[in-house]
């Protein structure tokens, strides 16, 4: 329980503080959980990444809970997961009480200097990430390419594009070992692989039974559960991306207004943390019973659910495949994409999102600074970023 606490009250500190989206959320993880505390290497770090950015569901979060689990056993798998979306999750759920009297949060200006905080957060991951996994001209030639693909097909399909590219070209370009390799590292996952595999067949019958069940029974919380349990099992790459099929889900029949729906995207803005958190806010203001905190009990629960079940049943046979010697030729490749991908992620929407004049430059150079020089730590970097956002707000 000791390690599970730990790791509840670390994601809980980065469910406060990271801001910026998916992206930004593995620059938050990196800094926090490979650079300052070393719970795992780069290497590893970029190969739950991989994995991450090709299944479905919420990519950052699915990295935070991989890190839970190899850190803490299942109990550290939920506790990473209750720890990083339970601070947006209640301020989503507030929301839909009708706290959110704040005006346009769009124009606010402590925002606008959290989304400067994290053009430089990602920044400085995609720079400590290239040192380490793009350092020579054939990896730094595939993270490139990868970039390049991410930027032509501007879509999830285009990320795992990307890194399907970046894995042919390491399992039949790349040296099958390099001096910066680590064979026989294990991850530590501590899960047997008989439980692994009946997870992900757990996942395909939900998948599969739910839309059944919740169509003969006609009851609310089963169309409830299945409505955000398909959400959560096929959307590829996670975050903004599950926004239109949510909207499909629930405007669509009526359960929540077109006018409402905007208003919670438009707040899971100003939160940090999942952007999948928006189904607290939908199943908590939706018409039909449950609603209330109920509803965003079970709406927030169900989104998650498959990923529990992929990261839990995935995870171990990854472990298993990444120290064949074609495996990490592939995996080199694929970590160099990443490099690629987040590079790619970096400039749009992260840094066309934030950036527009040369006072935005100023106070995002200014953080990159204290986070890479001055080894600020990056919440409170967060915090000094909101003030300055604040403060220019004033001025503007």
């Amino acid at each position: 329980m000791g390690r599970a606490l730990e790791v509840f009250l670390v994601f809980l500190r980065l469910g406060c503080t990271s801001f910026g989206g998916p992206i930004a959320h593995l620059g938050y993880f990196r800094a926090e959980l490979v650079a300052k505390r070393q719970w795992l290497s780069e290497a590893s770090f970029a190969d739950i990444v991989a994995m991450c950015q090709v299944m479905p569901g919420p990519a950052s979060s699915q990295t935070g809970m991989a890190i839970g689990l190899i850190r803490g056993g299942p109990i550290g798998m939920f506790a990473a997961w209750v720890g990083f979306t339970l601070p947006s999750a209640a301020a989503m759920t507030l929301f839909a009480y009708g706290v959110g009297g704040m005006g346009s949060l769009a124009q606010a200006g402590w925002l606008r200097g959290l989304k400067l905080v994290a053009v430089a957060v990602v920044a400085q991951a995609v720079w400590g990430m290239a040192r380490s996994l793009a350092p020579d001209r054939a990896r730094a030639s595939v993270a490139v390419a990868a970039c390049l693909v991410c930027l032509a097909i501007p879509s999830s399909f285009g990320q795992i594009a990307a890194i399907l590219l970046g894995a042919i070209i390491g399992f039949t370009a790349l040296p099958r070992e390099l001096p910066d390799t680590e064979p026989g590292v294990s991850l530590g996952v501590r899960i047997p692989m008989r439980i692994a595999a009946s997870l992900l067949l757990a996942f395909l019958m939900l998948l599969f039974a739910l839309p059944l069940l919740a169509e003969t029974s006609g009851g609310r919380v089963l169309r409830l559960v299945d409505a955000f349990y398909r959400a959560g099992s096929l959307v590829f790459g996670g975050g903004h991306v599950v926004l239109p099929l949510l909207q499909a889900t629930v405007v669509r029949p009526g359960w929540v207004g077109q006018d409402m729906f905007l208003a919670g995207y438009g707040a899971t803005q100003a939160v940090p943390g999942p952007v999948f958190s928006f189904a607290a806010f939908l199943g908590a203001i939706e018409a039909p019973v449950p609603n209330g905190w109920v509803g965003a009990l079970v709406a927030t629960v169900s989104i998650f659910a498959p990923s529990f079940l992929l990261v839990g049943g995935l995870l171990p046979f990854w472990d298993t495949l990444r120290h064949r010697t074609g495996v990490r030729a592939a995996l080199r490749g694929v970590n160099a994409a990443v490099v690629g991908v987040l590079l790619a992620a970096f400039f749009t929407p992260i840094w066309t999102g934030a950036m527009h004049t040369s006072a935005d430059f100023g106070l995002g150079l200014v953080a990159f600074l204290l986070l890479t020089l001055w080894a600020v730590p990056p919440w409170l970097v967060v915090l000094l970023g909101a003030v300055g956002g604040w403060g220019l707000g004033l001025l503007a």
